[in-house]
């Protein structure tokens, strides 16, 4: 298998990501962000934690923060048993 198909092959996988942002994100955006849960950082930081079913709608997420803006600070894919509850 090359690396092509690879990364073909996993381009649909879903999974929890974790999307930073630098600022908070105002409360009236959180529905369009649906489906993520939306955390202001005391160090005036946003993250934003959920399931994504497919890097297309990853993709799609990151166009909003774009569109609103705010610096993207990191992006990461995370064990959904290790995600806080709080």
């Amino acid at each position: 298998m090359s690396e092509t198909d690879v990364a073909i092959e996993g381009q649909h996988e879903s999974g929890v990501y974790e999307i930073r942002i630098r600022g908070h994100l105002e409360h009236r955006w959180a529905n369009w962000f649906e489906g993520l849960t939306v955390t202001l950082e005391e160090n005036g930081e946003t993250l934003l934690t959920g399931p994504v079913v497919d890097q297309p709608a990853l993709h799609g997420f990151l166009r909003k923060v774009r569109d609103l803006g705010l610096p993207l600070i990191s992006v990461i894919q995370v064990d959904p048993n290790q995600v806080n509850s709080d």
